[in-house]
């Protein structure tokens, strides 16, 4: 459930009317309801309640400081994939010791500023990455916590492009070779080896697959504790998946109760990065219909926000619903909802039954809290669109719009030109 619904035919963002915020702000813009925000991390921490578990907010999926600082109040603690996901959660207030870093090209630099903070783990991708951790955390006299990453080989049954757990997949060590990279962690002086990480996908919307990779890593799990190491976290990533269109995902609770099932009477503790299902439906993107066009065989909505504004569907293929922001009486079409952006690539959605949208009128492309404005860009010099949040009656713009003057900022002519 979100928190975008309309009273008399105009859509509101809690209590606050769409159209007064793009009145005060202009468009395109994103929008962010606190209300949902705080629902969706609730429900999803407390449907593993009894559980020893730490909840680890996966930043990538939106970072912007304000949703960071709301999780970080609600006690999550959060995954991260690169030095500044790990600047932007310490400045949102996350305690070091509840951040796990992810990724498979984890820079020195990067690493180095992880170990000074005392980040709770590091996600190890390969045997390279875990000797390079262990070099870096003896020349600054630290140990490193680490899990490393198995690839269980599972189908995740989702998009191939955000499918991480097969073994033709970039992510992580194949889960026969990874007994070999434990043995090899135990012995490095500079490692602490504390957990076991897997992550398969994500937009998963069944259960099977978190209990397919579940059930190797079990048995991993005690093939390693047998070797004498001590394994403390089980860490299963996140991956749930959101409905956008027709999928029919599992709720939470469904998706505890498969885990708490597979996890029993193991003294393990378990953390859990979800991203998208907290912060997907949680934001739309708000855009103005700027053109209507017609060729003999389409008809075309050309609106102010692009493929850089929301790249998921010029990606993906993916579907995100798209409304008007005032309803009218006026009979549906089939369209096309392009950007202004010189890319065939550059649209919003293709042959789409839709509201007769004219000029002026604004659309809201829906369930775009999640990998939208962290994927934008400035292709063809254009302007980063603001964030705004909404709290019952009030809302507040929570990162501004770019000028052009922030468009070139930090960039020289050279005397040699």
């Amino acid at each position: 459930m979100h928190h975008f619904k309309y009273r008399n035919n105009e859509l509101y963002c809690e209590d606050v009317p769409v159209q007064r915020i793009a009145e005060n702000v202009g468009t395109p813009f994103y929008l962010y309801s606190h209300a949902t925000l705080k629902r969706h991390f609730l429900i999803f921490n407390q449907a593993f309640q009894g559980l020893n578990r730490l909840v680890c907010y996966s930043a990538k999926a939106n970072t912007n400081l304000a949703v960071l600082k709301l999780f970080a109040n609600l006690g999550s603690g959060l995954d991260i994939v690169s030095g500044g996901e790990l600047y932007r959660g310490l400045k949102a207030g996350f305690s070091a010791d509840k951040i796990v870093y992810s990724g498979v090209g984890k820079r020195i630099d990067e690493i180095d500023y992880a170990l000074d903070k005392g980040i709770l783990m590091f996600n190890i991708e390969s045997l390279e990455e875990l000797e390079l951790i262990d070099k870096r955390a003896g020349m600054l006299k630290k140990k490193a916590p680490i899990a490393i990453r198995v690839n269980p080989d599972v189908d995740p049954k989702t998009h191939p492009y955000i499918s991480t757990g097969l073994k033709k997949n970039k992510f992580g060590i194949d889960i026969e070779s990874s007994i070999q990279g434990y043995k090899i962690a135990s012995k490095l002086k500079n490692i602490q080896v504390i957990g076991i990480d897997c992550h398969i996908g994500s937009q998963i919307t069944e259960s099977k697959p978190f209990e397919d990779a579940l059930e190797s890593i079990k048995k991993l799990i005690t093939d390693i504790i047998n070797l004498g190491i001590k394994i403390k976290y089980i860490d299963m990533g996140g991956g749930l998946g959101i409905t956008y269109d027709a999928e029919s995902p599992l709720h939470p609770s469904e998706y505890a109760r498969a885990i708490v099932k597979s996890l029993e009477g193991m003294p393990i503790e378990l953390i859990l990065e979800p991203g998208r299902v907290l912060v997907g439906n949680a934001g739309i993107l708000v855009t103005k219909v700027l053109y209507r066009k017609a060729s003999r065989e389409k008809q075309f909505i050309i609106v102010d926000a692009g493929m850089n504004d929301l790249l998921r569907p010029s990606i993906y293929k993916a579907f995100h619903a798209i409304e008007p922001v005032l309803k009218s009486e006026e009979k549906t079409i089939v369209a096309d909802v392009v950007g202004p952006i010189c890319e065939s690539g550059d649209f919003l959605a293709l042959d789409r039954k839709i509201s007769n949208a004219k000029a002026d009128d604004l659309l809201a492309v829906m369930s775009a809290g999640a990998y939208g404005f962290t994927m934008s860009s400035n292709y063809c010099s254009r302007l980063k669109v603001p964030e705004v949040m909404v709290k019952d009656d009030r809302f507040e713009v929570i990162k501004a719009r770019q000028t052009y003057e922030d468009l070139i900022a930090g960039e020289c002519i050279p005397a040699f030109v």
